[in-house]
């Protein structure tokens, strides 16, 4: 199935119209995010390069149009218009790994209305997921305080490339491997697994099954102890391990029940075996709420493998977010719906220390002292500049994190910084809406604040 095809309904039935009444004028479209999430102090922007990637490779070609033709059982010359229609616009964004707030565009397309317009529901599908599984990801690096974190989730994501995805977006905040043998080829991301047990359930007992194992893996082994009775299996998985001498690098895993007080046991046990420098790794449906209570436990757990509440995202597994239209052919544009009045005109986001934001208009001046958020990163449809590297984004993350106020990096009860918006925008804002009253007889009493 074609990218484009992959589209709501609606985009091009105005697309259609748009071609048809000679609307092919610079139309600039601002994507953000109205609220964050319960339990969300900040969002971590994510989703930007395959974003850029869809972008890059759009263009309606004439099976398109047939399948266009088809769902809306209209003529296939009726939607010839849209055939050869490629991207060849403008995006400006927030880099990946920029921690962003509510209301603050994570980014701008301008191009030809029609073009803007068929590419919304892909983008924002895209850079939804992304946002809210890195975010996701980023609360439990917050709780490792440290420790190592890998990524155990595509067996329960929401379909192989969502968890190719979900492993990347760890690796982009900080995550130290996967699981995920796809991921950790096509980003260089450090490969990292043990056993289930269904191998050690195979063999006659876990000691056979350990020995096999680490006949079949010489070097660095991790022992799943905890298929029947967890205490027995780390003690012959402590066996084992003296057999071979204790490489470095070996651990054993724990998966199920009190993980706080197994883990203290297994410690225990493994330091009389002669074995401190074993490693205990835990899994097994933890989030950052887990990691946080077992790190403030004092939990003697080495790495931590994190799964399916965070592929999934599963306590905020959607963004409240928009892809509104905000300016066409030189004319600013607003919205007045209900609790969901939108600011007009391109904008940027002015960045002080310790997330003091503040969102204003785009040919606004930079404020002394602020970074502005927003970058140029394709122009004409093609990209500026080369693939920004996984590397580049966790460093942007992990200096915005450093910036991020204490209450908003908190895993209970976090407060987000809110963004305010400038004199300029706000002054704008007020002058779109009184010229709207005066030609429609609506008004709205909203503050032009970040929707």
């Amino acid at each position: 199935m074609s990218k484009v095809t992959t589209t709501d309904l609606y985009e091009i039935t105005m697309a259609l119209s748009y071609s048809r009444e000679g609307m092919r004028s610079p139309a600039t479209f601002s994507l953000f995010v109205r609220d964050l999430p319960p339990g969300r102090g900040f969002l971590v922007a994510a989703g930007l390069e395959p974003a850029l990637d869809y972008l890059s490779g759009f263009t309606v070609g004439p099976a398109d149009a047939r399948d266009f033709a088809e769902v809306l059982h209209r003529r296939e010359q009726d939607l010839r218009p849209l055939v050869g229609l490629r991207f060849d616009g403008e995006v400006r964004a927030v880099p990946e790994g920029t921690i962003v707030l509510a209301g603050e565009p994570l980014l701008e397309v301008t191009a030809p209305l029609p073009q803007a317009q068929l590419v919304e529901t892909y983008l924002l599908s895209l850079v939804c997921h992304q946002t809210a599984v890195a975010s996701k990801a980023a609360r439990c690096v917050l709780a490792a305080a440290g420790r190592p974190v890998i990524d155990f989730s595509l067996r329960r994501s929401h379909g192989p490339q969502a968890g190719l995805a979900s492993a990347r977006l760890g690796a982009l905040v900080g995550f130290a491997g996967t699981s995920n043998v796809a991921a950790a080829v096509r980003y260089g991301i450090p490969a990292s697994g043990t056993m289930a047990h269904s191998y050690v359930e195979a063999f006659p007992s876990e000691l056979d099954a350990f020995r096999a194992f680490a006949r079949a893996h010489p070097g660095p082994v991790t022992l799943l102890v905890d298929t029947y009775d967890t205490e027995r299996g780390t003690r012959t998985a402590a066996r084992v391990l003296n057999e071979l001498g204790s490489p470095d690098g070996c651990a054993i895993r724990l998966d199920s029940g009190d993980l706080g007080m197994l883990a203290r046991r297994a410690r225990t046990l493994l330091d009389e075996a002669g074995l401190p420098g074993v490693r205990i790794i835990a899994s097994g449906g933890l989030d950052e709420y887990a990691l946080d209570a077992l790190v403030r436990s004092g939990a003697p757990i080495d790495v931590y493998a994190v799964g399916t509440k965070v592929g999934v995202a599963a306590d905020a597994p959607y963004l409240d977010a928009a892809y509104k239209l905000v300016a066409y052919d030189g004319r600013p544009v607003m919205k007045l719906s209900s609790r969901k009045v939108t600011a007009p005109a391109a904008k940027q986001v002015f960045r002080r220390p310790d997330l003091v934001d503040v969102i204003g208009l785009l040919d606004e001046p930079v404020p002394p002292g602020a970074e502005p958020l927003l970058r140029t990163v394709m122009r004409n449809g093609r990209r500026i500049g080369p693939r920004p590297s996984l590397a580049a984004a966790r460093a942007r993350f992990e200096t915005d994190l450093k910036q991020a106020p204490a209450a908003a990096r908190r895993i209970d009860e976090p407060q987000a910084p809110v963004a305010s918006v400038s004199p300029r925008l706000a002054a704008l804002t007020n002058e779109v809406r009184r010229r709207i009253a005066a030609t429609t007889g609506s008004d709205s009493h909203e503050a032009p604040q970040r929707r």
